[in-house]
Formats: C-alpha cells, structure tokens, sequence
C-alpha cells in the first residue's frame, strides 16, 4: 500500500548522515534482526519517504530494507539498540532500552534536519527481558491510523513508515490469538529521550551526558533562551529551555486535538517534542478530562485532562538529570516556563483548529473556556464540535455565540468543510478497519481512511506549532 508523491518532494536526494556513531559505544547495543519466516510488504509511506530521499526505492528493495534490514548505503552498519531508563507510572526502572526495536539509519530530510528511521517488532535484543521483541500486525495498523491523525491535526509525531507482515503466530493477553505479526518502522527526528539522561544520571557518567548534550544542542538546537534567563549561555540549560518549550506544545496539541496518548512514561518522551510509540492510545468520544486511554492505568495518572501535567513532571525528570552539568536554579527557572507557554500554545492551536484569528492568550483562554462549556453541555465529540463551529459557523447563541462572535473567521477555501460530517478516529471505527484486515484481508478500509484523513489535515493547512520545535 502506497501513495503518490508530491511533486516537489519527487527529487529530494538521499543524505546518509549516520551522526550517532561517535556515541554509540556508551548509547546502545550493535544487534541483528530477527530472521522472519516471511516479509509482505503491506504499507510504505511515500510521503514520507520523499522527504529523506528514499521514495524510489522498488518494492523489492523495500523490503530488504525494512523487512530483512540490509544497511542502506553509507549508513550505520549495524542497527543500534539504544540504553535508557525512565520513569514507568511514576515507578522508576532502570531496567529498559530498546527491547523490540533499534536505531536502523539515519539521514537528512528535505528541511536539512537530522532524520532517524526507528523499528518496532523488529525482533529481541539485550533489552528485551521476558518480551519476543515482536509487534502484533494490529498494533501496526493502529500506530498507522494513530499517526496519520495525528499529523492531520497538526501534532508533532513520527510517521509511520513502513509495516511489513512477518509471517508469525503471536500469542497476546489483550488481543484474540495467535494473531499476525509485523515489523514496523517510524520516521522521527530523534530517538534520543528524557530516559536516555536519566541512565546517565544513575551510572553518574557526566562526560557521555556532555557529549549527548552537545550532540541534541548539534542537531536539533531550538531558540535561544529568554534574554533574562540565568546561564542561558550554558550547553545544559539552553537544551532545558528547548525541551520545555517542545514539551509544552506537544501537550497542547493533545488537548486541542482530543488524544490520549496513555503511556506517557519518562522512556516515550523524545527531547525533540515529537510524540511516539503509540499503544493504547484513544481519541475523546466526549469532552470529559478523566478519560483514560490505557486499561492497566487504575489511578488515571495519564488520563485525557492529566496529560499536561505528566509532561510537565517529565520535564522536571530531565531537569534533575541535567544537575550533573548545570545548578538547580537555573534549571527550575526553565521548567517554570512551561505552565504560561502550555496556555499560549493551546490558545493558538485551539483557534487554528477552530479557524478563527487569535486575539492573544487572555481573550483565546476565554475561548477555550467557552468551547468547552459548550463541548460539555451539548455532549457533542471535539471533532465534531471543532468541525460544527469552524469560523464561528454553527454558534446559535448563549455564551459561545458571544464568545465566538469577537473572532474574525478564517475562511473555509477547502471542500472537506462541506463534509456532512468530519473525520474522527473513535474506538469502534479503528476496530471496525482491523477487523476488514482480520477477517477478509481487506485493506481497502485503512487505504479509504488513510486518504480521507490526509484530505483533512490539507483542509486544515499547518498547524502553529512552537517556536522551541526542532
């Protein structure tokens, strides 16, 4: 299954650029691929692939690539099972890294920014403990559906790159089985998370922490600090301030958007701002702040209205690794930025969802308030809502008819706002898209989805994302 390719990204050239080789000694294990019984191509991304040079590829060489994993030209030699802890529900383990997955390449984007190519179900490594390293195919097919709504609602996430069916029977507790298997491979411009420092910080091994500084610093730099900000000048605090401020819209973006990621463990959090690795995930059938994605989640720690505060908490993880090169002080003066930061952001993804022009944080908080009044007293779903009131359309009256009434529209120029209805990724659809593939090995439906999400997320242009994005 593909797509085609847009024009202006049909000639971008392939860049290796393998730039984590001089911290892979301390940063990873050198391992091989599981040896799969088949490998059938059932998904590449072209559109991504077009943008890091890689779309020409034949079917055939695709799947070497991303089936069997023969290295790609001047790129890294051997796949890298990357080490790292991290905080899982608050529970700290220092006994994860990559346990079904590895770094395979890297390469530069059309944009010049550094691209990783990452796997999951890509087969056991030192990290993977009592696991298979395996992906069932429907885990595969719903981080498809996750990301691809994703970007269409403007969130910074990986791409899905590439599925291919492995030919293995898997044996689930959450899923009827055996069930398919699937390697899958993700674009995203870093692998590099908050639990990388936080293993640093626990074998107090300060001169990798400066060279993995340097080298987030090297390739996905963000803004300069505030003017007023103490040892804004320092390697450690400058990368602070980027992640706060990336951390703080991604949160954001949850939130206009309706997700719940559901496993927003310290390991999942990519210093970049870049959500990833989607499981449990669920997006809101109600506007309702408890709502929780995970099933294991019993206390609601990552719950929909909880989703800013476990970013922030992650935030507050990365500052006291980086005690090991930087004093409290100025570390707490960054993570302090992210509550007024999380407001500006969903102010201004909450208007350009909405499509009206924003009128400045205080008046847009307002806004929001409003919508969200509404959302709860009219029990209708975010995307519909979102989709009903689009340039102040559908306001009959009441509080948001006033609210909305001071906003200047942003005028609908695309066909989709002319849909009977929007698009919406609920729990009985995604099913429904599986169950083609279970049971008929249909995979019209996710062709048909896939397409009139990437139709949505045009109708919607880019999202205003933050100015701390890599």
């Amino acid at each position: 299954m593909s797509e085609p390719v847009q024009p202006s990204l049909a000639s971008v050239p392939y860049r290796p650029d393998p730039a984590i080789l001089p911290l892979a000694g301390w940063l990873g294990d050198r391992v091989a691929a599981a040896d799969f019984p088949g490998t059938r191509l059932r998904w590449r991304n072209d559109r991504a692939a077009a943008t890091v040079g890689l779309a020409g590829l034949t079917d055939a060489e695709w799947t070497q690539h991303f089936g069997r994993f023969a290295p790609l030209e001047g790129n890294l030699p051997q796949p890298l099972a990357l080490r790292y802890h991290g905080h899982q529900f608050r529970v700290y383990n220092p006994e994860i890294g990559d346990g079904r997955g590895f770094l395979f390449a890297q390469m530069r984007g059309a944009d010049g920014r550094l691209m990783d190519l990452g796997t999951k179900g890509s087969g056991q490594t030192p990290w993977s403990r009592a696991g298979d390293g395996r992906l069932t195919l429907k885990g595969a097919v719903r981080e498809i559906l996750a990301t691809e709504m994703l970007e269409a609602l403007g969130v910074n996430t990986s791409k899905t790159f590439s599925v291919i069916e492995t030919g293995e029977a898997l044996w689930r507790g959450d899923e009827p089985s055996p069930t398919r298997s699937a390697v899958l491979v993700r674009l995203s411009h870093s692998h590099i998370r908050i639990g990388t420092f936080q293993r640093l910080l626990a074998i107090e091994n300060a001169d990798a922490m400066a060279e993995l500084i340097d080298y987030c610093l090297a390739h996905f730099p963000g803004p300069p600090p505030p003017e007023d900000a103490p040892d804004r000048d320092q390697p450690a605090i400058r990368l602070m301030h980027a992640v706060v401020e990336r951390m703080a819209d991604l949160a954001a973006s949850y939130m206009v958007a309706g997700f719940v990621h559901g496993v927003l463990n310290t390991d999942n959090m990519n210093v970049t701002g870049e959500s990833f690795d989607y499981g449990p995930w669920r997006w809101l059938p109600a506007w309702e702040p408890g709502f929780t994605a995970a099933y294991f989640d019993h206390a609601g720690l990552y719950a929909f209205g909880r989703q800013p505060q476990a970013l922030h908490w992650n935030c507050g993880q990365l500052a006291v690794a980086l005690r090991l090169h930087a004093e409290t002080a100025p570390l707490v003066a960054a993570l302090e930025r992210f509550g007024p930061l999380y407001m500006a952001a969903v102010a201004r993804r909450w208007c350009w969802r909405l499509g009206v022009v924003s009128q400045g944080v205080e008046a847009d908080t307002q806004l929001v308030a409003a919508c969200e009044a509404a959302m709860r007293e009219g029990a209708l779903p975010p995307d519909a809502f979102f989709f009903v009131h689009r340039g102040g359309r559908g306001a009959a009256g009441g509080a948001l008819g006033e609210a909305l009434a001071a906003y200047q529209p942003v005028l609908p120029d695309h066909p989709y706002w002319a849909d009977p209805e929007p698009q919406s990724m609920l729990i009985d659809e995604v099913e429904a898209i599986w169950e083609a593939i279970a049971g008929e090995d249909d995979w019209g439906p996710l062709e048909a989805k896939v397409a009139a999400l990437r139709r949505m997320g045009e109708a919607h242009g880019p999202a205003p994302g933050a100015a701390g994005h890599a």
